[in-house]
């Protein structure tokens, strides 16, 4: 949890720094380009993660893969930050907490929708236009397959949880007719 709380504190902080210079899209676009090179390299993520490496040392490895990849200035002082303080192996979760600091200040929500099967492009834009209308904001979709489901959906948007499922509707339909004795 601890983590957690230290994430959303330091995505807070980079993304301010980041709107106030007009930048938070190309921050978004450049911690993305890391975070993917950091899922892809092991043996670069375990440089940057692992204290066993001396500061130098990972410094001198993340400001040459920083050249390379064309990094900004604050994104690379916030890396140089992170290394100090032995906060990288939080680098995922901050750049979860940057991509929802950003739907945030642009009215988008993010929802999780589960299903049995995965879902056609055009039922994903129905639920899509649902959850919309639903919450009143801008919504994107991220569609996870979850078997355990026998049918219909279940989609989470932040706090809320909307169960269409088989198995809801099945319960529901029980509870009606146990009321009706």
């Amino acid at each position: 949890m601890r983590s957690h709380a230290a994430a959303r504190r330091y995505g807070r902080a980079i993304f301010q720094l980041a709107a106030e210079e007009g930048r938070a899209d190309a921050l978004l676009e450049e911690v993305d380009s890391l975070a993917s090179l950091l899922a892809e390299n092991a043996a670069f993520a375990d440089v940057l993660y692992r204290p066993l490496y001396p500061l130098a040392e990972r410094r001198a490895a993340f400001a040459a893969i920083a050249s390379r990849m064309g990094l900004g200035a604050t994104l690379q002082r916030f890396v140089e930050f992170l290394l100090q303080q032995h906060r990288m192996r939080d680098f995922p979760l901050i750049a979860e907490e940057l991509h929802r600091l950003a739907d945030e200040a642009a009215g988008r929500v993010q929802a999780e929708v589960a299903s049995a099967a995965p879902l056609a492009t055009e039922q994903l834009a129905r639920v899509q236009r649902a959850l919309a209308t639903k919450t009143g904001r801008e919504v994107r979709v991220t569609p996870r397959v979850d078997p355990a489901l026998i049918g219909g959906i279940v989609a989470r948007v932040g706090d809320l949880v909307f169960d269409g499922s088989v198995r809801a509707q099945l319960e529901q339909l029980r509870a009606n007719l146990v009321r009706e004795r």
